[in-house]
């Protein structure tokens, strides 16, 4: 098992990439569900100054 975890005197290299890729995975993963949170924000506060604009 330590072996595989050495990765044959490469696992300075292969660990990190792994790291990288997976911190990449959830990041992308992560971005819409913030970017969804965004816009409906926006679309909340428009509607709120469209509303209080209106004459009554």
């Amino acid at each position: 098992m330590a072996d595989f975890f050495a990765m044959h005197g490469y696992a300075a290299y292969v660990w990190p990439a792994y790291a990288v890729f997976a911190i990449v995975l959830i990041a992308d993963a992560l971005t819409p569900l913030f970017a969804r949170r965004r816009v409906l924000r926006e679309i909340d506060s428009r509607q709120r100054r469209a509303a209080s604009r209106k004459p009554t």
